[in-house]
């Protein structure tokens, strides 16, 4: 029996019931549209954890204090990390070029009878550097592509300097945003305002900043803060010495793991960290690096992919038993169409090719079908999760394969059947 004909026998056998053909492709249609969107989820998730640490440097190890609970609140674990820790740690610790620290409180901000509560952050005099390296803000406006300098970033005025941070200076830099509220228009830089009563001279006011990224910039406050030297800001703001965040600057990044170590032994002699009986350190600090953080969220991504590409195997095996069921139905209600092909010469051979060859054409159809509607409903599923999903071009015959086997492997064993039957019974079949 030529192909032609098994073809057209085919294509009869699935036209004589439409509706039960519809139905049966419905299966299919939602398991290849769940494997388009849910690998389209999948890159987005994975895009998306690498756009949110893409300003990590990767040549900063980022240290931080652990805590515990206590009380019902969170309280240091062990001793905390000083500004002095930072401090030192560039000269004591031979891989790191430079270190940043960073403190931030919440204080009142004094000018005239304008009185402002905002947050309050000291730094070391070098984060507007790192601000400009990161690219996490830039100036409003700011032209795409454009490289950014430090200059970029203050209005006018200056942002103070290392002797200033060393010195406890009373002076700081006011967010464009502050700037306006607090002089409505009049020029602050050597102004004297009061931070939590204490003054302080204004120097600088930083440009009108932005976030890079769209989706941020409705949520982000980059324009309300007051920036003093960090060291001034334990002074003033602080009864007690606070914990910092320390960002380490390593000079070789080929040798990351080997800076990280030497951080590790130097904090443990300065917080007299020893081992405990079982040869293990308690320490009261951690580490963190771009491939730490990067590697644990796309690993988390992954598992997130990994789930819902399941998901999806398990729609196309459900569509699948959809298909073998109905075409067991279809055997037995052609059981005489059967016996009478079979009467006139027809082989075993032919009977499997015919009834493979319907389930491989509906699979084939439910294949195109489901990849339309995983394309079309991908902008849905950005929408109702708040992400971006990409699709990725190989999942498109990735998906139709697999529903091209699926329904031939899901439609061989009816085939099978039907060729197996006995066609003198089948003749009498009613």
């Amino acid at each position: 029996m030529s192909f032609m004909n098994t073809l057209r026998t085919a294509l009869r056998g699935i036209a004589m019931n439409k509706l039960r053909a519809a139905l049966t492709a419905l299966g299919i249609v939602i398991g290849v549209a769940s494997v388009i969107t849910t690998l389209a989820l999948g890159n987005g998730a994975r895009k998306a954890v690498e756009e949110k640490f893409r300003y990590l440097g990767s040549d900063e190890i980022q240290i931080g204090g652990k805590q515990m609970i206590e009380d019902g609140g969170l309280v240091p674990f062990g001793k905390i990390l000083s500004y002095e820790d930072g401090l030192l740690m560039p000269g004591e610790v031979g891989l790191i070029d430079r270190t940043e620290l960073s403190v931030q409180g919440e204080g009142k901000v004094r000018h005239g009878r304008k009185v402002l509560d905002m947050s309050i952050v000291g730094l070391t005099a070098d984060a507007l550097l790192s601000a400009a390296e990161q690219g996490q803000v830039q100036p409003v406006g700011w032209p795409e592509g454009e490289p950014l300098h430090v200059d970029a970033f203050i209005d006018h005025g200056r942002v103070f300097t290392p002797e200033e941070v060393l010195g406890q200076a009373d002076v700081c830099v006011l967010g464009f945003q502050t700037a306006e509220d607090l002089f409505e228009g009049d020029e602050p830089v050597g102004e004297v305002i009061r931070v939590n009563r204490e003054r302080c001279l204004v120097i600088g006011v930083v440009a009108e900043l932005e976030t890079v990224d769209p989706e941020q910039r409705s949520r982000s406050r980059v324009n309300e803060a007051l920036y003093m030297p960090i060291s001034t800001a334990i002074k003033n703001l602080y009864d007690e010495e606070p914990s910092v965040a320390i960002v380490a600057h390593v000079k070789d990044e080929s040798r990351m793991a080997e800076a990280k170590a030497q951080i590790i032994t130097y904090l443990r002699q300065r917080h007299n960290i020893e081992e405990n009986p079982e040869g293990e350190y308690e320490d009261d600090f951690s580490l963190s690096t771009k491939k730490d953080i990067l590697g644990t969220q796309q690993e988390a991504a992954k598992t997130f992919s990994v789930l819902l590409v399941a998901l999806a195997i398990v729609s196309l095996t459900v569509g699948g038993i959809g298909i073998m069921n109905v075409m067991l139905v279809s055997v037995t209600e052609r059981t005489r169409e059967i016996g009478v092909r079979m009467a006139v010469g027809a082989r075993q051979r032919d009977i499997v090719a015919q009834f493979v060859l319907e389930t491989t054409l509906l699979s084939a159809a439910s294949g195109l079908l489901g990849i339309a509607v995983g394309i079309l409903i991908i902008p849905l599923t950005a929408i109702l999760n708040q992400g971006t999903p990409v699709l990725d071009p190989l999942s498109i015959p990735l998906a139709f394969l697999v529903a091209l086997l699926t329904g031939t492997i899901f439609g061989l064993y009816p085939a099978i059947r039907a060729a197996g039957f006995d066609p003198v019974r089948a003749l009498r079949y009613e």
